[in-house]
């Protein structure tokens, strides 16, 4: 995640990104699914998580259309002659700050944007352009925050959140489970709770999702669920970049990529995996055309689950 922490200013200054910008215009989509596993609910065993944003068309592709349409529109027919430029997660933009400044919601204290009705399932982007555009009011005025509530911070397995509004990427199961290369050290594993892509259980718990978050209604950009939200943990431990890539459309699991994928389910299998998890194990840890690194972890995961077996 260094990349976050490159050219800081030009991420705060919309002009070093978009020369003359003088609007930034943030659009939410909603990717909560009535089909979604549900929250906070504990997978049985021999199964890992995939985190609700991941179970769609990947969320870059769809909202980078979604962007271009609404630049052409902007500059065709509003504003004449504007640029633009339309940003998601990857470029140097401030997506949860500036969607607060445009009146989306607040920012909870596990730093992720609450739409005070809706909840935070929601992927942002930013519209950076040149036209003049009037600023919007907020959705709630005034606008409610999370109070004296702490569920996320004391329901964070790593205590990825270290106190509210301030992350420790390199602690949070969404980090190491999708983004972290290699071996995952030994101190978080027994706390995966059963993620092998992604993580949601500081959304799962908080009130404002518990209670108002709704899923999407009718036909969604983000089309059909293509990926599950529960995975055999067997079936991971013998994935395949060629098994990812034959998934019909473009999907967030590919990120990963098949050997941090199976890392997450030995990790998890290590932990609350089955008798079937373990011959996966021992087979993964055997399979010389992995990365020995892989190998290992596979070992010593077997070791715990045989040990748990006994």
């Amino acid at each position: 995640m260094a990349w976050l922490a490159r050219e800081p200013e030009r991420r705060a200054d919309p002009v070093r990104v978009l020369e003359d910008c003088r609007s930034v215009v943030v659009v939410g989509v909603n990717y909560l699914r009535s089909a979604d596993w549900p929250h906070g609910a504990e997978p049985p065993l021999g199964f890992g998580v995939v985190s609700k944003y991941a179970r769609t068309r990947d969320y870059h592709r769809v909202l980078e259309g979604m962007g271009r349409r609404l630049g052409r529109a902007l500059s065709d027919r509003i504003a004449p002659g504007s640029e633009h430029r339309f940003l998601v997660d990857y470029g140097p933009v401030m997506e949860r700050p500036w969607a607060v400044r445009a009146g989306l919601g607040f920012q909870g204290k596990h730093t992720l944007l609450i739409h005070p009705r809706e909840g935070s399932f929601h992927f942002l982007g930013v519209l950076l352009t040149t036209a003049e555009l009037e600023p919007t009011a907020a959705v709630e005025e005034p606008m409610p925050d999370c109070g004296a509530c702490r569920r996320c911070i004391d329901a964070c397995p790593t205590g990825a959140i270290t106190e509210p509004h301030r992350l420790d990427a390199r602690r949070c199961l969404s980090y190491l489970t999708i983004e972290h290369e290699g071996e995952v050290p030994e101190e978080f594993w027994p706390h995966f709770e059963g993620a092998v892509f992604g993580c949601d259980i500081c959304q799962d718990v908080c009130p404002y999702n518990r209670s108002r978050a709704r899923p999407v209604a009718g036909e969604s950009p983000l089309g059909a669920p293509v990926v599950a939200g529960l995975w055999s943990l067997s079936d991971l431990l013998a994935i395949r970049g060629e098994q990812l890539a034959a998934i019909p459309v473009a999907t967030p699991l590919r990120r990963a990529g098949a050997d941090r994928l199976a890392r997450n389910a030995a990790i998890v299998a290590g932990e609350r995996g089955t008798r079937e998890d373990l011959d996966a194990l021992r087979g993964l840890a055997a399979d010389t055309t992995r990365p020995a690194w892989l190998r290992s972890v596979a070992d010593r995961c077997a070791r715990r689950l045989e040990a748990r077996l006994a």
